[in-house]
């Protein structure tokens, strides 16, 4: 009822006696979250840590450059030391930061997957072609120049222009992206080979007798009249030098910044038309019709290192991108693959004719040529291949020259009818660098690129299997070098008895023996020289007594007195 007066439901003690309680419970479960938050606190930075320590053994793995560092506890020289520290942590920063920007290549390599009983090599272009989308169609084209071929190509470092030479003189330059054409020359005389120099300004012609280089609007800039019928051409982009092979057996290398002649070395090994270089080290690879491959380099009149390959003639040879292994052909119907730090086989196939051409894509896809047949083989270089990943047939029309396009799945092959550009899914980079190479530069990116590379060319003389070598210490014991180098002599003169050569050093070097023997020669400019040492020596002792205000005059003796009274 309204009026009767409402009771309390708990009484005073109980209703504190209960928010004691639930303050008490609010406490508890306020200390029990907190060690649970502090536990995932240390657990996310355990994480993190785990995260970094991974990003910096990777970047240690991929990314670090040269040797381990010294040992700089050891070091007393307190500027060195200092001078070593921080070399060492911008090094160490420079590959951690490499490693970490891993993280912005989003994009990646794709092949091609075959469902059930399907094989990939039976996929051909036509059917690809159907499946695809329109900038990928648009890759896929036929140049039909049956007139004067057959063609060699080549393209620039960014992919982005194709250069192509006709046997029969026919010279074309373009963007072969958008369809631009460049330029278009015919110098009505054979052409064997081409090439791109550093850019796609200017381009090298092996013609019949000499070797021609002309601009992009086809304009002859000069007539390399040393370079006399060449018939392979390679660039090193790294040193301006372009090197050339022909019919005489003679490897010679230009500057094309300087126009200098570098090197010119003989082979005597007789006509050479296989030639590749290896992008690791610069080191020219030669292939000769002994079966045999020499590795050149401009600082050496004969070959670094002399490998037998075949039984037959060298027919092809092809490196990839890391410099680890080499891919060679020959007559014997061999095709070898080779692991270039140790010299040794790794896989060997035979090929159904001898193939004659070569290529590595930049994600390690091996393309073989021989005649009109073209396969392509996948995952070559690790394990022996069962089956091809793709082929290709040109009908009546032998292959002449293969390249794959740098950063697109792209393979361009001249052949007796013309070009083709055939679409081979993984086998371009997709991500590239900008510093590197730009497939989308513009003219003033072009220039400044063009600047930078002339302002840290490197010289020939740094050419070297090893390029670590330069600039580090052997710390090999004096016994070890002693038969290293033994061994390099008995190798180099198997018919001759090796005698070491002690280099004499101190009282028997050969600097202090000229001296003894001329000690005792006396001649006038000799003595002429001494008396004037001798003046000057008696000058000075003079000028010390006039200095300390002794008398600088004759000691008087007894017989003095006989001069005063003659006086």
């Amino acid at each position: 009822m309204s009026g009767t007066p409402t009771m309390p439901l708990l009484c005073p003690a109980m209703s504190n006696s209960l928010k004691r309680r639930r303050d008490g419970a609010s406490t508890a479960a306020a200390a029990s979250a907190a060690p649970a938050a502090a536990q995932a606190q240390r657990s996310d930075k355990a994480r993190a840590a785990s995260a970094i320590e991974s990003i910096k053994d990777r970047a240690a793995a991929k990314y670090s450059r040269g040797d381990k560092p010294l040992p700089i506890k050891s070091i007393t020289d307190k500027k060195l030391k200092g001078t070593l520290r921080r070399t060492h942590a911008k090094q160490k920063e420079a590959a951690e930061q490499a490693a970490q920007s891993e993280m912005l290549l989003t994009e990646d390599s794709g092949f091609l997957e075959a469902e059930g009983m399907e094989r990939t090599w039976k996929f051909r272009q036509a059917e690809l072609k159907k499946h695809v989308d329109a900038n990928t169609e648009s890759k896929m084209f036929d140049l039909k120049l049956p007139e004067f071929g057959p063609y060699a190509l080549d393209y620039t470092r960014n992919g982005r222009h194709l250069l192509i030479g006709g046997r029969k003189g026919h010279i074309a330059s373009f963007d072969w992206q958008s369809g631009k054409l460049a330029c278009e020359l015919h110098v009505r005389e054979t052409v064997k080979d081409v090439k791109w120099l550093h850019n796609e300004t200017m381009f090298a012609v092996a013609q019949k007798k000499f070797t021609y280089i002309y601009d992009k609007s086809g304009m002859e800039l000069h007539c390399l009249r040393d370079h006399i019928e060449a018939n392979r051409l390679e660039f090193l982009p790294y040193h301006f030098l372009l090197a050339t092979v022909g019919n005489a057996g003679f490897l010679k290398y230009q500057d094309t910044s300087t126009g200098q002649l570098v090197a010119e070395h003989r082979t005597k090994l007789g006509k050479c038309d296989t030639m590749a270089q290896n992008p690791y080290n610069a080191v020219i690879h030669l292939g000769h019709a002994n079966g045999t491959v020499t590795l050149w380099a401009p600082s050496m009149s004969t070959p670094l290192v002399k490998m037998l390959c075949h039984k037959g003639p060298v027919q092809a040879i092809a490196i990839d991108t890391s410099g680890t292994y080499m891919a060679t052909t020959g007559l014997d119907g061999q095709m070898k693959v080779w692991d270039v730090r140790t010299y040794k086989t790794v896989q060997d196939y035979f090929t159904p004719a001898p193939a004659s051409h070569l290529a590595i894509s930049q994600k390690g896809l091996l393309a073989v040529g021989y005649g009109p047949h073209l396969s392509v083989w996948k995952d070559a270089f690790r394990t022996k291949q069962k089956e091809p990943y793709m082929t290709h047939l040109f009908a009546g029309s032998p292959i002449q020259d293969l390249h794959f396009c740098p950063f697109e799945d792209v393979l361009g092959c001249g052949h007796a009818s013309g070009i083709s550009s055939l679409v081979i899914p993984g086998s371009g980079e997709p991500n590239f660098d900008t510093m590197e190479a730009n497939p989308y530069q513009t003219r003033k990116q072009r220039q400044e690129s063009e600047v930078h590379s002339l302002l840290d060319k490197i010289q020939p003389d740094m050419i070297t299997l090893d390029p670590t070598v330069i600039g580090r210490v052997d710390r090999s014991h004096q016994q070890v070098i002693a038969d290293e180098k033994r061994r390099e002599w008995e190798a180099n003169h198997p018919t001759e008895k090796f005698v070491p050569v002690h280099r004499a050093r101190g009282k028997s070097s050969s600097l202090r023996r000229y001296l003894r023997k001329s000690a005792n020669v006396v001649d006038a400019r000799r003595e002429e020289m001494r008396e004037r040492l001798e003046k000057q020596a008696a000058e000075r002792e003079r000028e010390r007594k006039r200095a300390k205000g002794e008398s600088v005059d004759k000691p008087r003796t007894a017989l003095d007195r006989f001069d005063v009274g003659r006086k």
